[in-house]
């Protein structure tokens, strides 16, 4: 039941980092590294000549990259505190993991079947 809710609330997020792809397009450093994919990673570039500062949503890839890394982001105009990197902008990690978890929450879904149903078999034989 848990990965069938965490699949459900991954597709929203893989949503919305789709919704970045025509967005504006700016070079930027990575700031604070971490896990990405639950949203614990911060960016800088810079906007008409100041420099913006911006979490990387819940969903996002780039986990691997150090602090200080380069990389291309995608900001909407008239909100440039939310920025995607462009390589998230296919739907990155989360689209991944949405797709993951709702297999595996199917693979358990068939199993739990599967064991009632052997169990009663067992049950009805004994009888």
């Amino acid at each position: 039941m848990l990965l069938g809710a965490l699949s459900l609330l991954m597709f929203p997020a893989a949503q919305h980092l789709r919704s970045f792809r025509d967005g504006e397009r700016a070079s930027a450093v990575l700031h604070r590294s971490g896990s990405c994919l639950i949203g614990n990673c911060r960016i800088a570039f810079e906007v008409d000549g100041r420099t913006v500062m911006s979490d990387l949503p819940v969903g996002s890839g780039g986990g691997k990259n150090s602090t200080g890394d380069r990389m291309f982001v995608r900001y909407r105009a008239e909100d440039p505190q939310s920025a995607v990197r462009e390589a998230d902008t296919d739907g990155g990690g989360a689209a991944v993991l949405a797709v993951v978890s709702s297999g595996a929450a199917l693979l358990f879904l068939m199993l739990s079947i599967a064991g009632v149903v052997y169990t009663r078999r067992q049950r009805r034989q004994r009888i």
